[in-house]
């Protein structure tokens, strides 16, 4: 009977370390929001080291670090993959802001990066912004359910959504838009990838930390590590090395 409770008593232990282990299987899920994350060759679908950016650099830095067994996946649309890792446990996305209305939908990791949301006119615009008001009198182009469209929408702001922020870019130039809104960064690499390079930077609307938000079920213990580990990867100067090989 002893032998039998040692054996029933290790076959428990385990299945709880191989629980644990497997709740630290991650699968991290991104989008085309380059420099921070984007394909080698700019599909709208990669998988692994064809994921590359600031963000995907660092957070390979941090599960490394943390021995953390993870899976990065780029996907199309960013809708999608929201919606998946609200369902799933153990999933995350990333870049993303952090905001009151998603605060509580999401367990947290970051800042990873740091990130304006601006505005952008064509060069020969002599538009000008003083406030968020002001944008009432104009169109406005945003990427679909990105921050800074969710933000304008919540101020009273009417925003003209794309399914690909690239989009805005060409309707800037063809005047279907007045203003685009989009990151500081990406927003010039998305213009370049349609050809336009012709835009200028007019107001800043916000700035913002980009995190990983993880599905709610994701064990704690694995938040708090991956926390720990990004905050060292700063601290060490890690993380500003990454950004220079993007600059």
């Amino acid at each position: 009977m002893r032998m039998i409770k040692k054996s029933l008593a290790a076959a428990l232990l385990l299945s709880s370390a191989l629980t644990v282990q497997a709740g630290e299987r991650l699968t991290l899920l991104t989008e085309n929001y380059p420099p921070f994350n984007m394909s080698v060759d700019d599909r709208n679908f990669a998988r692994g080291i064809e994921v590359e950016g600031i963000s995907t650099d660092i957070i390979r830095e941090m599960v490394k670090r943390a021995n953390i067994e993870a899976t990065f996946t780029l996907r199309f649309p960013w809708s999608r993959i929201y919606n998946q890792t609200l369902k799933k446990p153990n999933y995350a996305i990333f870049s993303t802001a952090r905001s009151a209305e998603r605060e509580p939908l999401f367990q947290w990791v970051g800042p990873v990066v740091d990130n304006d949301y601006v505005l952008f006119t064509m060069a020969k615009s002599n538009l000008t912004i003083n406030t968020i008001e002001d944008l009432k009198k104009y169109k406005v182009g945003a990427y679909k359910d990105d921050y800074v469209s969710q933000l304008l929408k919540s101020k009273g702001i009417e925003v003209i959504e794309t399914p690909e922020d690239s989009y805005n870019a060409t309707k800037l130039e063809q005047g279907r838009i007045d203003v685009w809104a989009s990151g500081s960064l990406s927003g010039p690499y998305n213009a370049g990838k349609v050809g336009v390079t012709n835009i200028k930077q007019i107001y800043v609307v916000e700035s913002k930390g980009l995190h990983l938000a993880f599905n709610k079920q994701t064990p704690v213990n694995v938040i708090k590590k991956l926390q720990t580990t990004l905050d060292a990867i700063k601290a060490d100067g890690t993380a500003a090395a990454i950004h220079k090989r993007y600059q």
